[in-house]
């Protein structure tokens, strides 16, 4: 995938886990955009783990995959500084 696509999944995973976590985490676009490209990674290495294929291009079964890594990473930083996770 090129930079341009794995920065709309990555703004595009964001927006969905802040969605569906919602809460009071700092940042903007920015911080938004990188939870959602490190969330691919995240949500890559879950599914392929568990058999599955992970982020393969700009597809809805990227943007799911790379949404779950980044509510993971969510979660995992809400536990860490304290922050309710909903």
């Amino acid at each position: 995938m090129g930079i341009i696509s794995w920065i709309l999944v990555g703004l595009l995973a964001g927006l969905l886990a802040k969605l569906i976590i919602p809460g009071d985490d700092p940042g903007g676009i920015i911080v938004t955009v990188l939870i959602g490209v490190a969330g691919a990674f995240v949500g890559g290495l879950v599914v392929g783990l568990l058999g599955g294929t992970g982020v393969t291009g700009f597809n809805i079964w990227s943007i799911l995959v790379a949404t779950l890594g980044a509510i993971i990473l969510l979660a995992v930083y809400r536990l860490v500084t304290g922050r309710r996770v909903s």
